[in-house]
């Protein structure tokens, strides 16, 4: 079990901010969580350490959100997600966490701009419905980003976020979605051997603070309308974009 006391400090924010966000905001600062603990530890133990508190968080999330999702939204992306995971899985060795996070950073903030010239289009765009071509690629990318670095969160929001649901089926529809992939992820962390006893240990250290934020963010959902939520939801994707973005690009240049 790792007992550097930084480790701590780096982590236990970072797992608040997750449970918040998975229990009320659909999960779009999920991805903060391996930046904000690599700053300690290498990317993929904070990522294995990460993968079962990602777990417990779901099945909280499960419970709060039951009977709450988009059955044909889960019908497009799951598939493409476990293609996904696959991908991830059997390029895992050769892949570059920089390149990943500049890649993901860049596409957010284009997808963020986008939203912020709709705000000042003088029409409304319609809703769009789900579509197995977009939701295909989209539920791909969740799968790929999600096992590398537990960074779904962007893919999936650029497609369902352009449909307008309701915030609850919005929200239950992602958590559906990632305990779905993160149970997925449990198999091949195995084999890649990213879950030995200490890091387990670690997770098992940092399961309330996931409960206590999951939670948190469950109370949140209920008291914020949705205008604001969209706000918030595109606000958490432009930070994280340019977190992102920032941190592939410097790791790129030196």
């Amino acid at each position: 079990m790792i007992t550097d006391p930084l480790f701590y400090l780096a982590a236990i924010p970072a797992v608040l901010i997750v449970g918040i966000s998975k229990g009320g905001f659909g999960g779009g600062l999920g991805l903060v969580a391996v930046p904000l603990m690599a700053l300690v530890i290498a990317p993929t133990q904070a990522a294995a350490i990460m993968l079962p508190i990602l777990c417990v968080m779901d099945m909280i999330a499960l419970w709060g959100f039951r009977g709450h999702f988009d059955k044909r939204n889960l019908q497009i992306l799951l598939p493409a997600a476990a293609l996904g995971i696959g991908i991830g899985a059997l390029t895992f060795q050769y892949l570059s966490d920089h390149h990943l996070k500049l890649m993901i950073g860049l596409v957010t903030l284009a997808f963020c701009g986008h939203w912020v010239k709709q705000q000042f289009s003088s029409t409304e765009p319609a809703p769009k419905s789900a579509d197995i071509g977009r939701g295909g690629f989209w539920g791909m990318m969740a799968g790929f980003t999600s096992f590398s670095v537990h960074a779904g969160g962007p893919p999936v929001s650029f497609y369902l976020l352009p449909q307008k649901l309701d915030k609850t089926l919005f929200v239950g529809t992602t958590v559906v979605f990632f305990a779905t992939v993160n149970l997925i992820k449990l198999l091949p962390y195995g084999l890649l051997g990213l879950l030995p006893v200490g890091n387990l240990t670690t997770s098992l250290m940092l399961v309330p603070l996931a409960i206590i934020g999951v939670k948190l963010g469950l109370y949140l959902h209920s008291r914020i309308n949705e205008t604001w939520f969209y706000r918030l939801c595109y606000g958490f994707l432009f930070l994280t974009g340019l977190k992102l973005s920032w941190e592939g690009l410097v790791a790129l240049t030196n």
